[in-house]
């Protein structure tokens, strides 16, 4: 009996014992959304870069493609028609139209008829981020280089690069005007502001909170892909962007980056970084955001949404805390300061002089003020009702994924001031439209105004003058 379980035992101790690598593993979990961004990266850097650059050439490729199927994107300047400092203004609808209709043809469908039928201008769409999954802040290659040269800050990214030919984007430098100097015209006097230079010029202009505004405003913080970390998107460890890396000299370059305040991340929207210019009359602040001062937009900006709206994320890359009471105040006061462009044929109250505009400027603000409905939301003496409105879109399309992105709609729009429109292509919230006859077709449809190819040129007159 005893050898019995003697035999027993030295058996069992001769079976093999199942390593974890033998065991059936449980199917892993489907993938759920998260809000946040993954903090812990175990990927080497020289993976990462490695694995990004040779993705680009077929990312770039494809947001091209779609480029070119929505617009005509030749350098076709308008005649005698320039930007302050000379840049020309394109001009000429360049969305592309279904094949078999005209614009007259679509203007008098109604919006199911179009959406039924598949008739919606693709330009029209929503317009996604050159990489959408990815997206974060996107320089023009001109801005780079001049940062490269002027600050020897690096703003290329290896992964992606800028998707819009530079003739439809806002000259460069831009001039810059102060409401305390309507006198001097362009106090940059055509320099590009940097942290360099921004004393020389401005010392006995500003007073000191202004100047120390800013300073700040020229001063470079870590953002989502620049920065030191391993997750960052520039060859080497970056000291980060500036405010005005995208609103150059208090302006805009046609840089982009996507809305920080919506989830999942096909559903952000592109944002064109719009103008400064005129700030003190605007009481709205950050496209979709809402913000109702300009204080709470300068730190939201740099709290939020320099790291895609995660603070958890913005923890790891080093976020600037600005001090309310004199930081955030400081930047705030120096951007009440930036107005607008001279506008000679407007008179006091913002409306058309009719001793200095032409004929057909004058039909341009009947039609604004009348059958094109502009003036709803674009009222005189600046062109902006500082609300909110939603355009309904999506009447006109069925949901579609572009490029990564979900195109459902365009939501609550803040009204943007149209004084200086020319100054500020391309045009809409995610820059669709490249050119202002893009953007009168544009409204012409979407609020079924139904105007004349006479009025939607004279209103494009009208709105060169602004």
């Amino acid at each position: 009996m005893n050898l019995s379980r003697l035999a027993c035992a030295v058996a069992l101790t001769l079976i093999p014992t199942l390593s974890w690598t033998q065991v059936a593993k449980p199917k892993p979990p489907a993938e759920v959304p998260t809000s946040y961004a993954k903090v812990d990266i175990t990927e080497p850097f020289q993976v990462t870069l490695d694995r990004m650059k040779a993705a680009r050439p077929a990312i770039e490729r494809r947001q091209q493609e779609l480029l070119a199927r929505r617009y005509d994107l030749a350098n076709r300047p308008a005649n005698g028609v320039t930007m302050f400092r000379g840049k020309p203004v394109q001009e000429g609808i360049r969305v592309k139209l279904p094949k078999g209709v005209t614009w007259q043809q679509l203007a008098g469908l109604s919006p199911d008829e179009i959406k039924t039928r598949d008739l919606y201008p693709a330009g029209f769409l929503p317009l996604s981020h050159p990489n959408h999954p990815e997206g974060g802040m996107l320089f023009p290659q001109f801005h780079i280089d001049a940062m490269l040269r002027d600050e020897q800050r690096d703003l290329n990214r290896f992964d992606l690069g800028f998707d819009l030919p530079d003739h439809i984007l806002p000259e460069f430098p831009a001039p810059m005007f102060l409401t305390t100097h309507p006198e001097m015209g362009d106090v940059t006097k055509g320099q590009l502001l940097t942290i360099n230079n921004f004393y020389e010029i401005f010392n006995g202009l500003l007073n000191p909170k202004q100047i120390e505004g800013l300073r700040l405003l020229l001063t470079p913080f870590p953002q989502q892909q620049f920065n030191q970390t391993e997750d960052r998107r520039s060859v080497k460890p970056s000291r980060g962007v500036t405010c005005f890396d995208c609103h150059s000299n208090g302006h805009t370059n046609g840089s982009n980056h996507l809305v920080g305040d919506i989830r999942p991340q096909e559903l952000r929207h592109r944002i064109e970084t719009p103008t400064l210019r005129g700030l003190n009359v605007q009481r709205l602040f950050g496209s979709q955001r809402a913000l109702k001062t300009v204080e709470d937009f300068t730190e939201f900006e740099q709290r939020a949404a320099y790291f895609d709206g995660d603070p958890v994320i913005a923890t790891k890359k080093g976020v600037n805390v600005l001090e309310r009471g004199s930081q955030v105040h400081f930047m705030a006061e120096f951007q009440a300061l930036m107005d607008f462009p001279p506008a000679p044929k407007l008179n006091v109250l913002g409306k058309l002089d009719p001793k200095k505009a032409t004929a057909q400027e004058l039909r341009g603000e009947a039609v604004f003020n009348g059958k094109g409905q502009c003036v709803t939301c674009h009222a005189a003496p600046y062109y902006t009702d500082n609300l909110m409105h939603d355009l309904k879109t999506e009447r006109f399309f069925k949901v579609q994924m572009v490029n990564g992105m979900k195109a459902v709609g365009d939501g609550k729009i803040k009204t943007f001031p149209l004084r200086g429109i020319k100054e500020s292509p391309p045009y809409l919230h995610d820059g669709r439209l490249i050119t202002l006859e893009d953007t009168v077709e544009f409204f012409n449809l979407v609020l079924e105004t139904k105007l004349t190819e006479t009025e939607k040129a004279d209103l494009v007159a009208f709105l060169r003058v602004l």
